[in-house]
């Protein structure tokens, strides 16, 4: 079997072995990473030289006994916009083209601790701001299973690269289902974490009451690590909680049997793909044959959490991104005079995306319209939350669908930003309540793209979602109706 079949954990296991050194994986990373790069354009920024440093200090202390963890020696990959110390950090927008952080995130401190390697940095659409990673000034991120389709979003180049196999796990952010959505375009596994889970510091923020890092991997065990390895309370982030619950490797011994499972009647309507329903039903079979109940319910307000998500999303979009203004770091456009400078660097610097959500923020923020729009959307949130509250006063986890369709066709989205914004109308809601979710691929469609299942849990349930995401790999892996991914 070629390490690059292999799961982070197993990788792990034959490095603390002595069977495979730390220079031997992240070599065989970078040899894939060549074949693979001019086709899918995972990347942005690759850092042989450093990774490779990386790897024979790894590799000291792993042979002192200093260095034991789940991740020890594993090449990893980040998304642009989490901050690396020294390492160029764009969130694949021109006008941070040349940025170069001074820090690292705090998640990416852990995942150096843990002594994963790190290889590079991922593409993304730029600022986080899109479904299918096509936003980004530095070319689209193509789908490793189909290369005419797209990768998903915003985390579309750490999912394509860990689905091609040019990492072994990955570090996404999720804002409004930008791990999951790619994750199950791309048929690996991502999380989403209970809103102050992972620090935040070091994350370049988009909306800073909905981003959230998380983990992204090939199988549920190497998620559970990697989330077990970045989860930490931060003084920081001032968003951080302290928890004591970390351990969630150890979810992964349990089982299903009587977990209450809720599937919303409301996923079910207009839009939704036939294929896409069937495997969300299949999904339930699975879990209902190892001892869940699982029964369908109203779980109401679905309808509303587009609005209210991007309401809110774009407001606090157009205040974070205000700090780029050519003055202090990043792209600098000549201009005649200060503000001349600001609008011709903000004009130039910013793709078309961003300014668009930019300019939203900022009417549903103007005078005259902050009641009208954003007032009323916080009101939704709270009562999204609400109805998120009595579910889960009845069932244990929700199952439902990641995306309303598999990857589609590079192109087909940025010509509709609105069918765009629509497509995340199962994954917004989870943020706007600080929800903890995770994707996990279940099967194929006709045309062999991957196919993730959705599930949801209360606010810090994560172990809950690794046992219940454990049953569905395990039928995925047995063959489920004979399509595997």
């Amino acid at each position: 079997m070629g390490l690059l079949t292999l799961t982070a954990r197993k990788l792990n296991e034959r490095i603390q072995d002595g069977q495979v050194t730390v220079v031997e994986a992240v070599e065989a990373a970078f040899t894939e990473i060549e074949s693979r790069e001019a086709e899918l354009n995972s990347f942005i920024t690759l850092d042989r030289e450093g990774a490779l440093r990386q790897a024979k200090e790894v590799q000291q202390r792993i042979e002192q006994g200093i260095c034991t963890g789940p991740l020890a020696g594993v090449p990893v990959a980040v998304k642009d916009n989490i901050c690396t110390k020294g390492l160029r950090t764009t969130c694949a927008s021109r006008i941070l083209e040349d940025f170069v952080p001074a820090y690292d995130a705090e998640a990416v401190t852990r995942l150096r601790l843990a002594g994963a390697v790190i290889l590079g940095k991922t593409n993304m659409d730029e600022f986080a701001m899109g479904s299918t990673s096509e936003t980004s000034a530095f070319g689209p991120v193509k789908n490793p299973r189909n290369t005419e389709h797209v990768s998903g979003g915003s985390s579309g180049g750490s999912c394509a690269a860990v689905a091609a196999g040019e990492a072994f796990c990955a570090l996404g952010s999720d804002t409004g289902g930008s791990i999951r959505q790619p994750s199950s375009f791309c048929g690996v596994v991502g999380m989403k974490p209970t809103y102050g889970t992972v620090s935040r510091y070091g994350l370049i923020a988009y909306a800073s009451s909905l981003d959230q890092i998380g983990p992204i991997a090939r199988s549920v065990e190497d998620c559970a690590a990697l989330l077990e390895v970045i989860a930490s309370h931060d003084e920081k982030d001032s968003t951080s909680v302290m928890r004591a619950d970390t351990d969630f490797t150890a979810a992964l011994k349990e089982d299903v049997r009587g977990l209450r499972i809720g599937i919303p009647k409301d996923y079910f309507g207009d839009g939704l793909d036939r294929e896409v329903a069937a495997a969300v039903r299949g999904a339930a079979e699975v879990l209902a044959r190892r001892g869940a109940v699982v029964e369908d319910f109203d779980l109401g307000l679905v309808k509303y959490a587009i609005p209210a998500y991007y309401t809110i999303a774009c407001a606090e979009a157009s205040s974070n991104l205000a700090r780029f203004d050519g003055v202090k770091y990043g792209y600098r456009a000549a201009g005649e005079g200060l503000h001349d400078m600001y609008k011709r660097t903000r004009s130039t610097g910013f793709g078309s995306e961003v300014k668009r959500r930019i300019m939203l923020g900022s009417f549903v923020l103007s005078s005259g319209y902050y009641d009208a729009y954003y007032l009323k959307a916080l009101r939704t949130r709270a009562l999204i939350k609400r109805a998120f509250d009595e579910a889960f006063a009845r069932y244990d986890l929700i199952l439902g669908p990641v995306a309303p369709s598999v990857a589609p066709r590079l192109g087909q989205s940025l010509s509709d930003p609105l069918k765009m914004y629509l497509s995340d109308i199962y994954t917004v809601a989870v943020n706007l309540a600080g929800l903890p979710g995770i994707s996990v691929p279940f099967c194929t469609d006709g045309s062999g793209l991957p196919t993730g299942v959705q599930l949801i849990g209360d606010c810090f349930r994560e172990k809950r979602l690794f046992t219940a995401a454990a049953a569905v790999e395990a039928a995925r892996e047995e063959g489920y109706h004979g399509k595997t991914i």
